[in-house]
């Protein structure tokens, strides 16, 4: 899945270059970036239990829509923070609606036929933008830029930033 890892790859850049500013995002809590960056692609989960067995089951209409839509992942985000010590609820809600917020630029950006995105911000707003889009879902050359930037950040991060460095 070429378009998770663009996700985790702009998701490691942009939580590496705000710990060089921010100093309360330590090196452990990138990770959070990470995670939060896949989040919104947690509507997948129905290749593995198909919303029509969770149909049978409760007896009643079910979707994993939801989950790719702002509000679903802020529930998500929510839960995640709530699962982490209470020191750090706070500094995991940042990092990992960060991260999410990172995916849905990153979808906004997907080019679609119609020019309507589908309703990713509901329930805030109920139907798609207006956008031209800049690239396809089946495009490769978002995994390679992703990849490329991901890797200057990487050799930039462990030269010149990282003060634990004995080299540096």
């Amino acid at each position: 899945m070429a378009d998770l890892f663009t996700h985790i790859l702009i998701g490691y850049t942009l939580a590496i270059m705000l710990s060089w500013r921010y100093e309360w995002i330590p090196y452990p809590f990138v990770t959070m970036v990470l995670i939060g960056s896949t989040l919104p692609d947690l509507n997948r989960i129905d290749l593995v239990v198909p919303e029509e067995s969770i149909s049978v089951l409760l007896g009643l209409p079910f979707t994993w829509n939801p989950l790719h839509r702002v509000g679903g992942t802020l529930l998500i985000v929510c839960i995640g923070a709530l699962l982490v010590p209470k020191a750090y609820r706070r500094v995991v809600f940042v990092l990992l609606s960060v991260g999410a917020s990172s995916h849905y630029v990153l979808d906004l950006l997907l080019y679609k036929p119609s020019g309507i995105t589908s309703p990713l911000l509901w329930p805030f707003v109920t139907h798609g933008l207006a956008i031209d889009g800049f690239y396809l879902s089946t495009d490769r050359w978002p995994v390679i830029a992703a990849a490329v930037l991901a890797s200057l950040v990487w050799v930039v991060d462990q030269r010149l930033m990282r003060t634990d460095n004995p080299d540096a």
